[in-house]
């Protein structure tokens, strides 16, 4: 054999171990790009499923806690006055109970609206306010029932939804003003508001004397505030 054949034989070899090393790295890239595709397709699927899924219960929940309120509320109502039906009649309809219950409150209400009612309702809470600890629990439930009843606007126990800065200079909170003071110095009367600020819910609060500078006055109704308050709370509950 030619000695400059055989020399220039080893010379090509790392050529063309070169060129089969690219050409299978050029295969191997070009099966990978499907898959790789395939992968991107499976994530942008994935992604649109989950926020419709996000979609769909934020939909549905506030209807499934409606329905669930209401039935839980036409429930309760009507089992007060089903099993009375049922021992006198021998026989259950649903709803019932509930027409009854929603009957019986209209008569309390049309009844305590009259100068016989207002009495009696004065000596029970005249009562209930000397009992230890019911006292406090009544006294608080009765603003709140007193801000949302709709004939007694101009005696309210909420006044006005405010806000103040509590429980640090940085930090605010919604309170309600229950009323107005005046705290007399040597100096001069300062003029106060009776401000009440809930904690955890808004039957049970603290009591705060502020004067106007303490407080930031809202556009906010009394009914909004309370609204507000209650929304807080149920995202705490969850």
């Amino acid at each position: 054999m030619n000695p400059d054949v055989e020399a220039a034989q080893p010379l090509n070899r790392p050529i063309d171990e070169d060129k089969k090393g690219a050409e299978l790295e050029r295969r191997q890239s070009g099966s990978l790009r499907p898959r790789s595709g395939s992968q991107a397709l499976a994530s942008i699927v994935h992604s649109w499923a989950s926020r419709k899924f996000a979609v769909g219960c934020a939909i549905l929940f506030p209807v499934a806690v409606t329905v669930y309120v209401t039935w839980w509320f036409l429930t309760f109502f009507d089992n007060f006055f089903s099993p009375i039906y049922y021992k006198l009649f021998d026989f259950h309809v649903f709803g019932l109970g509930f027409i009854t219950s929603m009957c019986f409150i209209f008569i309390i209400g049309v009844f305590f609206s009259s100068w016989l009612g207002s009495a009696l309702l004065g000596i029970g809470e005249w009562i209930i306010k000397r009992l230890p600890l019911v006292k406090h629990i009544y006294s608080a439930s009765k603003q709140v029932s007193a801000a949302i009843n709709p004939e007694n606007e101009a005696s309210k126990a909420f006044q006005e939804c405010v806000i103040i800065r509590h429980p640090r200079k940085a930090e605010y909170a919604i309170a309600f003003i229950t009323g107005r003071t005046v705290l007399q110095t040597g100096a001069q009367d300062i003029k106060l508001n009776t401000v009440y600020l809930p904690t955890n819910h808004v039957y049970v609060g603290d009591i705060f004397l502020l004067e106007d500078k303490d407080i930031i006055h809202t556009n906010l109704t009394v009914r909004e505030g309370l609204g507000e308050l209650g929304a807080a709370s149920r995202r705490d509950h969850r």
